[in-house]
């Protein structure tokens, strides 16, 4: 009967699941679906500790330490994600994304023993994959978070294929031994597969970690479906195949996005080679920087039928959302139309932007992805360019040797003015300089976001 009650109970997990990510597919009820997905995992979690049974009609053990583990990672999760700003979220996200991982290892580290009594293939897969996942995750955690630089040996891309040759050799050997020989080559497996991981990610520029941080997070989804094969356990199934498909989707369209190919985001380097050499990606960029003051700029937007703002990461370390919000109701209060542009790379993870604008509630409706914007610029009175860089560069569609040569931006320089605010001209995370700082109708309005926004704001408001 037991057996029953929890099956349905994993069914409606595995629906909750569906459906939250169903929501998650827009910001105005991600939330909903956050939510709804959390309940279903809570769910499972708790049928599983009160009504699973094994084989044998013995129920599960140890539950005292069980609780103390749930307590302990439900207050060290709650904490991190009511302390983390919004410029921490990236990172937070792949570590995250790493702990998922590290569970997946444990599970093929302790079921290791049955190798040859389940499925090898199961156990291994989980082991390799799930190391990766983890070891690559702390790898990326550790370069959004600026503790680690990037970092390229020499033949880099053959020492990784050669590892992930091993890899494979390895796997396969250890799947044929017997019980007298297995601990000393699974261990390690389970050491080159985290070393794989460190090297996987190491490379790889600033500028791809979009890409990279989704690729981890299907790693990790199947790595916890190979657990769900394992265990025979369907709503642990049916939760890795959805993040694994997601992830993997995900991946898809950050590529695309990009207009590259996922090997060329893999063993490119975008944002690593170039920001280390000092590269431009051309031969220089010629013209003169025109600095604006603030009320220089408010006598531009003043004054203008439609302006366009493009969030960027500057805008999330300056904590300046709410202030941009500030600007954009005032601006409508003028009777001028506003807009943002999202580009779906700007920032350091995906829907990056959408998060933060959400939350200084920024109405979705005003949120532009780049396809449709696109074709507005030409219509548009004053773009005002907030931290963002390497998604609104011209050389993406002038400088064949630029790095970013061939992504898709935001054509920025289609509108009559483009204000851009910075801190300094240091190049954005790609490494490379930007030619819209130089074009003829671009203002520099530097300092610091929520600063420079503030003054903009009290000197629109003091014109009338």
């Amino acid at each position: 009967m037991q057996k029953h009650i929890l099956e349905i109970i994993y069914l409606i997990a595995s629906v909750t699941f569906i459906g939250g990510l169903k929501f998650l597919g827009h910001p105005s009820t991600a939330r909903r679906g956050n939510l709804l997905a959390a309940f279903g995992m809570t769910l499972a979690i708790f049928g599983t500790l009160f009504l699973y049974q094994t084989d044998q009609g013995t129920s599960l053990k140890n539950l005292p330490f069980i609780f103390l583990a749930l307590g302990i990672g439900t207050l060290l999760g709650f904490v991190a994600a009511k302390k983390v700003q919004m410029t921490a979220m990236p990172e937070m996200v792949s570590l995250f994304n790493g702990m998922g991982g590290a569970c997946a290892m444990l599970i093929s580290l302790i079921e290791f023993q049955h190798i040859h009594e389940k499925s090898p293939l199961i156990i291994l897969a989980g082991l390799i994959i799930g190391s990766i996942s983890f070891s690559g995750s702390i790898v990326a955690w550790g370069k959004l978070s600026g503790k680690i630089k990037d970092f390229n040996l020499k033949f880099q891309q053959y020492i990784s294929i050669l590892l992930l040759l091993v890899i494979v050799y390895f796997a396969y050997d250890v799947s044929c031994l017997d019980a007298s020989t297995l601990t000393t080559s699974f261990y390690t497996l389970l050491a080159l597969s985290l070393l794989y991981g460190v090297l996987f990610v190491f490379p790889i520029g600033g500028a791809d970690m979009p890409v990279v941080i989704s690729l981890l997070n299907s790693f990790t989804g199947v790595a916890a479906a190979c657990g769900g094969f394992l265990y025979d356990n369907k709503v642990m199934l049916v939760g890795g195949i959805l993040v694994g498909s997601a992830g993997t989707l995900l991946t898809i369209v950050m590529c695309n996005a990009m207009n590259r190919s996922l090997l060329n985001v893999l063993i490119g380097n975008f944002g690593g080679s170039a920001a280390a050499s000092g590269s431009t990606g051309g031969s220089g960029i010629q013209g003169n920087i025109k600095e604006l003051t603030a009320s220089d700029a408010a006598i531009l937007m003043k004054y203008a039928k439609k302006v366009v703002i493009v969030p960027g990461y500057g805008l999330a370390v300056a904590q300046a959302q709410h202030v941009v919000h500030e600007l954009e109701m005032l601006l409508e209060s003028e009777g001028i139309e506003v807009k943002y542009a999202i580009h779906p790379v700007a920032g350091r993870m995906p829907g990056h932007m959408n998060v933060l604008l959400a939350e200084s509630n920024v109405s979705y409706d005003k949120l532009v992805e780049m396809e449709e914007i696109n074709p507005e610029f030409t219509t548009t009175d004053v773009v005002l360019v907030v931290g963002a860089n390497d998604v609104v560069n011209p050389a993406a569609k002038t400088d064949p040797s630029s790095p970013i040569y061939g992504m898709p931006i935001l054509d920025v320089e289609s509108a009559q003015h483009v204000i851009v605010n910075k801190r300094s001209m240091k190049a954005g995370y790609a490494g490379i300089e930007n030619e819209l700082f130089y074009h003829a109708k671009t203002s520099m309005l530097f300092g610091d976001a929520k600063k420079a926004l503030t003054q903009l704001v009290s000197e629109i408001k003091a014109l009338g």
